[in-house]
């Protein structure tokens, strides 16, 4: 069987990891989730959307002929990963993640750590306060149950219909941001909290030392569960594993 990637992107790493498959060569193609209206351009053969689950991407590793699986989702898109683990197997097909590595809290930093948006969104209760909601579009009409407090949200894309906030702004830019930007936008925004999911990664530090020099709050989302898979977190690591994953016929 001919060597062919299927890379599982949207993440910055993603995008590093499809410039170095390019340069290196290999057949590969890349697949969008199609959350953000305008993704980036890559350097190889890309696709956009779901599969249609387990058996919808177990179907396309088949017909495509992929010989390795590299989930470089986003460690928030916890589905994704479980299709993609359940998948492999069915199809025999060898899986490896690229992650970030969380980030840690360190001297100076005031973090309370929730399970998930649900959680968050009761620590929230209380009086009103200006909150930088760093969270994506996704979960962002939660925090409606809470409307007391005027969010600032931070979105690659203009939200097509407005959020169900009734006191928000909303700010479109794509990182990675810099921490004086950061500094600045709390500043000019009064924040006095930010709401984040614990992503890791280099794109979006900028709001956690944005916060550390402010002495500001952060109301951190703990990651979910993910399946039980090889993960490393560089490039390089992931063509040492290819080099020691030769493709083979699935038996399928």
């Amino acid at each position: 069987m001919t060597m062919r990637l299927l890379i599982l992107g949207g993440t910055t790493e993603a995008s590093t990891l499809a410039q170095a498959v390019a340069d290196r060569g290999l057949n590969a193609v890349f697949s969008y989730a199609g959350r953000v209206h305008t993704p980036r351009s890559q350097p190889i053969p890309h696709r956009v959307g779901g599969f249609g689950g387990v058996a919808g991407l177990a179907g396309y590793l088949r017909d495509h002929n992929i010989s390795h699986v590299i989930d470089a989702t986003h460690p928030f898109a916890a589905q994704m990963s479980w299709n993609a683990f359940h998948a492999c197997q069915q199809t025999m097909t060898p899986l490896i993640a690229l992650t970030r590595p969380p980030w840690q809290a360190q001297a100076g930093d005031n973090w309370q750590n929730v399970a998930d948006i649900d959680g968050a969104v009761a620590a929230l209760q209380g009086p009103a306060q200006r909150i930088m909601l760093a969270l994506g579009r996704l979960h962002m009409n939660a925090f409606a149950a809470q409307a007391q407090h005027h969010y600032v949200l931070r979105l690659v894309d203009a939200p097509s219909t407005p959020p169900a906030l009734p006191n928000h702004q909303v700010i479109v830019a794509r990182g990675p941001f810099e921490t004086a930007g950061d500094i600045a936008l709390f500043q000019d925004h009064k924040i006095d909290l930010i709401v984040c999911k614990n992503a890791g990664g280099q794109g979006a530090e900028a709001k956690i030392h944005a916060a550390r020099a402010l002495g500001l709050p952060i109301l951190m989302i703990n990651r979910p569960d993910l399946p039980p898979r090889k993960a490393v977190a560089t490039a390089e690591e992931i063509f040492d594993w290819l080099d020691h994953q030769p493709a083979t016929d699935r038996g399928v």
